[in-house]
């Protein structure tokens, strides 16, 4: 599976002739136009997590043409951005719910912020997760209310990934939450039976290097990608650089 990083909380997937693109709202490398101009895949999948504008953007409406099908979250619907797309080559998904054609299946989740979560099984029977903007939310100078609330809603919502399995999970390790950047990553691999974890949301922050309790709890790859274009590909035990 051969993994290249956007921005921000954007991915490309390739696996064999099938391609997905997560929440690419920008693309400062030209990866996704340089794959597709070449043209050597057979399906393309562009999913959106959610309507936020670094998640979001209309300038994915030009991959129209050779777009297998755009799979969006439901508030993306009720945008105005969504209405220059054409409407038969979207599928809009709530939380929890499935779909499927002949090449990939999909499965939704719900977040902690807004908009879904994806987990997504490929024509070679491997499984991508890509988290959206679900984590746990731990701003250290919001009021003990929230902190509450944001440590009780992901909680809640990580019991439902209780050993959902994944090849490679992108999930954010946002560099403003500080001291709890990995919070969520940790307890999320904790939970879920994921084989690699990706690090994303963290624009201009450092490589993240997991704490010695992530890597004791855990013990699997990670892959905390810094520059636009940045590739891997991960072999189903590591990240192998180009």
């Amino acid at each position: 599976m051969d993994i290249t990083y956007l921005l921000n909380s954007g991915f490309l997937v390739r696996d064999e002739k099938t391609l997905l693109v997560f929440d690419d709202y920008e693309d400062p490398a030209g990866v996704v136009d340089a794959v597709y101009d070449k043209g050597d895949f057979d399906r393309l999948y562009i999913f959106a997590t959610h309507a936020h504008f670094d998640h979001f953007s209309t300038h994915i409406r030009a991959y129209a043409p050779k777009t297998t099908r755009y799979i969006f979250s439901s508030d993306i619907k009720h945008t105005k951005r969504v209405k220059i797309f054409p409407t038969n080559k979207i599928t809009y998904m709530k939380r929890y719910t499935e779909w499927q054609d002949d090449a990939i299946h999909v499965w939704s989740y719900d977040s902690t912020d807004v908009g879904i979560c994806f987990r997504v099984e490929l024509p070679s029977g491997k499984h991508v997760f890509h988290a959206g903007d679900f984590n746990w939310w731990h701003w250290v100078n919001d009021t003990p209310e929230n902190i509450d609330l944001a440590e009780k809603a992901f909680k809640r919502q990580v019991k439902r990934l209780k050993g959902m399995t994944a090849d490679v999970a992108f999930f954010p390790v946002d560099g403003r939450l500080g001291a709890s950047q990995e919070k969520g990553a940790l307890e999320f691999a904790a939970r879920a039976d994921v084989k690699s974890l990706v690090a994303m949301h963290r624009v201009d922050y450092p490589m993240w290097t997991p704490s010695r309790e992530f890597v004791v709890i855990n013990r699997i790859p990670t892959w905390s990608p810094l520059k636009p274009g940045e590739h891997r590909t991960f072999d189903g035990e590591q990240f192998l650089e180009d």
